[in-house]
Formats: structure tokens, C-alpha cells, sequence
């Protein structure tokens, strides 16, 4: 079994807490090893691009060299922000005088003999020994739960530095859905994005760009969402009674993290899950279908 530096990362040390808790339990489920990463800090991800160029490696770079440091050869980052910045920084890093600059930066610089491979937990779930272990270990009947897969944009692009799948159709969270024994529900837009950066400085456009993720998943009769990104949770989680009041509809589509739809299949508690913790509620949802 490989052994793999987890990093969660600020967000699931508080607003995704369900997506910590979740994950941990899958990984067990899934026999994915996990050792948390010593000493980890923020990636400075949404904000450190924003501000300084070198500010924006530097901060991944550190907790690189950590596992570097900790023996890791792989590490991996369930947030697709975090994600995104780690793998960014890994392909900047090629650059000798970009690595020199990042080097002086740091307290201590990167071993040159050691590679560190950076991995989501959609890419090590979607495999096939995974998959195979989540149909194994199938403890409920998920059938009737028909749920879309959202990658948003922080998962795909750019394509030639986060090497997904399938950059316009990937595929790894529809895999994860169907062998959860889930309903996977195919659509057109599982990689736009849900504006999910603009919610403070263009509140109107976020709105648009969710309400129209909304409305097709409404329209191909989708229960609710699967994503693994806490920045589109969050919109998709926090935003929809804000859009009924704005465009007079009436949504009401739990969002999972992909982690807990796991959870829910292997037969975990839904208290586990932290599945009470969303704004959507989906108990009720799952009641109705008589999974719980």
C-alpha cells in the first residue's frame, strides 16, 4: 500500500470539515494510507497568486520540501485549490532559475534527488483497485439517488499542468458515483465554472453563472450535486436560497462531497458524514428515497 502525505489544507481545518471527516473515513473504507503532513502550512491558494508571483510558489514549495523531508514520494491534496497550486508550482519548479528563486525564498531549499508527486483523491478514488473496493464493500442501496458530477474548473485547467482525464469530459467522479451504486446523471456542464471566485466582488455574476448549474440539473431530473471542490460546495451549498428569492425559483439540491456519497454507500453514519452540517439539508432527500 502506498503511503501518502495528506494535506488538508485551511479550508478543511474549518468550512469543509465535513470533507475532513468524510475523507478520512473513505480512506479507510478504500485502504488509501494517509499520514497527515507535519508541520504544513497555508498554500496561499485565492489569495497568494493574487498578491505576489514568487509569494504564490514559495508557500506550496515549503510544504513540499516538508514531505520531501518526511520521506513522502507522494502527497496528496483533496482541495481543488490546494491541488491546483501544488501541481502548478511543481511545473514551475522544472525551471532551474525559477527553482533558484523559490530556493531563497524558503528557510531551507528543496532536495534536488528528491520528486514528490502531487495527487488529488478524485484520481487515487477513481482507480480501478478503488473502485473495485467501494463496489466490494457496497452496504446501501444508493440506486434511486440520481446525482450529477461537478468538477468545476480548479480540477481540469490547465489541462497540461493538472493532467486530468479529460479536460472538456473527464470522467473520475462520474466512475466514483457509479460504483458507489449511485445514479450517475450525464450532462453538459460539469466543468463550467460556478463563479465561485466573484461571490464578494461580483456577487450578480456568481449568482448567474450557479443559478444556471441549477437549472440544468433541474432539467435532467438530478437529485443533487457531487464535487470535490470546498469553493463550489460552498456556492453551490450556501447561494441557492439566495437565488430563489432573486429569480423566483425554488431549488432545493443537496451538494456531496464525493467523500461522503463513500461514506454513505460503505454504510457509515450520516452523523459520521457530517452530512447534517449542510446548508441544503439532504437528510430529508435521502429519507424520502429510503437510504437512511
Amino acid at each position: 500500500m502506498t503511503r501518502y502525505a495528506y494535506y488538508p489544507g485551511c479550508t478543511l481545518e474549518g468550512t469543509a470539515r465535513e470533507y475532513d471527516a468524510s475523507l478520512r473515513l473513505a480512506c479507510q473504507d478504500l485502504q488509501v494510507e494517509l499520514e497527515e503532513l507535519e508541520g504544513w502550512t497555508c498554500c496561499g491558494a485565492s489569495s497568494a497568486h493574487a498578491t505576489n508571483h514568487w509569494l504564490s510558489l514559495a508557500l506550496p514549495a515549503r510544504n513540499l520540501r516538508l514531505a520531501q523531508e518526511q520521506g513522502f514520494e507522494a502527497i496528496v491534496a483533496p482541495c481543488a485549490m490546494c491541488y491546483s497550486r501544488l501541481r502548478h508550482t511543481v511545473h514551475a519548479l522544472r525551471d532551474p532559475e525559477t527553482r533558484a528563486q523559490v530556493d531563497a525564498l524558503l528557510d531551507a531549499p528543496l532536495q534536488e534527488d528528491a520528486k514528490v508527486q502531487v495527487h488529488s483523491l478524485v484520481d487515487l478514488f477513481s482507480q480501478p483497485e478503488c473502485l473495485q473496493l467501494l463496489r466490494d464493500k457496497q452496504q446501501r442501496d444508493l440506486g434511486a439517488l440520481r446525482l450529477v458530477p461537478y468538477y468545476g474548473c480548479l480540477l481540469v485547467r490547465p489541462p497540461e499542468i493538472l493532467e486530468p482525464d479529460d479536460a472538456e469530459h473527464p470522467t473520475m467522479l462520474d466512475r466514483i458515483i457509479e460504483s458507489s451504486g449511485a445514479t450517475l446523471v450525464d450532462w453538459a456542464l460539469k466543468t463550467e465554472c460556478c463563479g465561485g471566485s466573484l461571490v464578494l466582488s461580483r456577487t450578480d455574476i456568481a449568482l448567474e453563472l450557479t443559478r444556471r448549474l441549477l437549472h440544468d440539473a433541474a432539467l435532467h431530473d438530478a437529485h443533487g450535486f457531487v464535487v470535490a471542490c470546498p469553493m463550489c460546495h460552498a456556492n453551490l451549498d450556501m447561494r441557492q436560497g439566495q437565488i430563489n428569492r432573486q429569480y423566483d425559483t425554488n431549488y432545493s439540491m443537496p451538494v456531496f462531497y464525493f467523500s461522503q456519497l463513500v461514506g454513505l454507500a460503505t454504510g457509515r453514519r450520516v452523523h459520521d458524514l457530517l452530512l447534517d452540517k449542510h446548508l441544503v439539508n439532504p437528510l430529508p432527500l435521502l429519507a424520502r428515497l429510503k437510504i437512511i
